[in-house]
C-alpha cells in the first residue's frame, strides 16, 4: 500500500444556529457559530430537517477548511436534538438508493423502477426519437444553452440531465433553481439526486427527459463544482464524451457545447480547453456537432480553428452566428458565472454554450 494515499477525514464540528438566511428549491443557507466564530453553512431540508435559530447542528466543515470556491459552505449532517420525523412509508414506494453506503444515503422512487409508473414505457424499445442532447462540461454552462435555444424557439421544452461528476444534491445549484420556468423539468442520474426524476443511469435519464417530461431539446452536465487534477484524463469533464456515446447509442443527436475561453489563465484552457480536446477528441467514439460561436475574436480565431482540426472526422464543425445572443444572455434571470469570471470577463465562454442552444433548436 502506498503510504499518503488513504482517506483523509471528514473535519466535524458542532455548532449553534445563529440566523436562517435566503433559501432556494431543496437548501437553506445558515449562520452557525462554531468554535466562538461565525461560518456560512447549508442544509438540505429534506435530508436533515428545517434548521431554526438555536438548533444545535453537526457540521462537515471540510470544504469550508479547504476554501473551495463552489462548495464553500460547512454543510449540515443533523439536527441531533431535534430529528426530522421518519419518512411516512416503510419499504416503499421506491428503492433506489443514492449516495450509497454512505451515512447520508437516500432513498426516493426511480423513474426507471418496478414501482414507478413510468417503468413500462422504460422497459420497452424506446428511443431519443433524435432529439437533439446538448452536452457540457461545465454546469455553468447550462443557462446560457437556454439562453440561445429560446432565442431562436422560444416555445421549446428543455430538460437537464445533470450527472454526479460535481455536486451530487440538485438541491445546491441556485442556478437551476432560478431558471424556473424556463426548464420542463430536471432528471438526476447516476448518485445524483433531488432532480424532479430519478434515473440510475445517463441512459434511462435521457429516454426519461424524452418520454416523461416530453422534452425536445435536453441539457446533459453535472452539478456545480467540477474536479480537475491537471493530468490529461483526471478530470470529471471525460463524462462528457460518454455521453455523446450515450446519445448516439439512443438515438439522439449529439451536441457539443466546446469549452472556450479568452479569460483563462491557464494556458490548457485557453482557446478550447483540453476537457473538450480529450472528451471529443479521445473519449466519444460517436459523433457529435461542435458549433463555434462566429466571429470570433481575430485573435482567438486561428488557435480555435487549429485545435478543432486534431478532432476525428467524425465530428461537424458548424459556424453559428452570434446575432441577438448577448441580448438573450444578459436577459437570463440568473448571474452568469464560471470561474468566478462573468459574461464581460469571459464573453466567449458563454457565447459557445449559447450558440450549441441555438444550433440544437434549429434542429427541430
Amino acid at each position: 500500500m502506498f503510504e499518503g494515499y488513504g482517506v483523509r477525514m471528514i473535519r466535524w464540528r458542532r455548532g449553534r444556529v445563529e440566523s436562517v438566511g435566503r433559501g432556494w428549491s431543496g437548501a437553506v443557507e445558515l449562520g452557525v457559530e462554531v468554535d466562538g466564530a461565525s461560518v456560512r453553512a447549508l442544509a438540505y431540508p429534506a435530508m436533515v430537517g428545517t434548521p431554526l435559530v438555536g438548533d444545535t447542528v453537526l457540521l462537515n466543515t471540510t470544504a469550508l477548511a479547504m476554501g473551495l470556491g463552489t462548495g464553500g459552505y460547512a454543510l449540515v449532517v443533523a439536527l441531533p436534538d431535534r430529528l426530522p420525523p421518519d419518512p411516512p412509508v416503510v419499504g416503499g414506494p421506491g428503492h433506489m438508493v443514492k449516495g450509497r453506503y454512505t451515512p447520508t444515503q437516500v432513498t426516493m422512487l426511480g423513474v426507471d423502477e418496478q414501482d414507478s409508473p413510468h417503468h413500462a414505457v422504460l422497459a420497452s424499445d424506446v428511443t431519443l426519437d433524435g432529439m437533439p442532447v446538448v452536452v457540457a462540461d461545465l454546469h455553468s454552462a447550462l443557462p446560457a444553452i437556454l439562453a440561445g435555444v429560446r432565442a431562436s424557439r422560444p416555445d421549446v421544452r428543455v430538460a437537464y440531465v445533470m450527472t454526479d461528476g460535481g455536486a451530487l444534491p440538485l438541491w445546491f445549484s441556485r442556478s437551476v433553481a432560478q431558471l424556473g420556468d424556463l426548464l420542463a423539468g430536471t432528471v438526476t442520474v447516476g448518485q445524483a439526486f433531488g432532480g424532479d426524476l430519478e434515473a440510475v443511469t445517463l441512459h434511462t435519464g435521457l429516454l426519461a427527459a424524452r418520454h416523461v417530461l416530453h422534452a425536445d431539446v435536453a441539457v446533459v452536465a453535472q452539478g456545480p463544482g467540477n474536479l480537475g487534477t491537471g493530468t490529461p484524463w483526471g478530470f470529471s469533464g471525460v463524462a462528457v464524451g460518454e455521453a455523446v456515446n450515450a446519445v448516439s447509442v439512443l438515438g439522439g443527436r449529439a451536441i457539443g457545447s466546446l469549452r472556450i475561453s479568452s479569460g483563462d489563465a491557464r494556458e490548457r484552457h485557453r482557446g478550447v480547453s483540453h476537457h473538450s480536446l480529450t472528451a471529443y477528441g479521445r473519449v466519444a467514439l460517436a459523433a457529435a456537432d461542435l458549433p463555434v460561436p462566429t466571429p470570433l475574436p481575430s485573435s482567438l480565431a486561428a488557435r480555435v480553428r487549429d485545435q478543432l482540426a486534431e478532432l476525428p472526422e467524425r465530428h461537424r464543425v458548424v459556424e453559428v452566428a452570434l446575432d441577438g445572443l448577448d441580448e438573450a444572455l444578459r436577459a437570463l434571470p440568473v448571474k452568469l458565472s464560471s470561474m468566478g469570471r462573468g459574461l464581460d470577463e469571459d464573453r466567449v465562454y458563454f457565447e459557445a454554450a449559447a450558440v450549441a442552444g441555438r444550433h440544437a433548436a434549429g434542429l427541430l
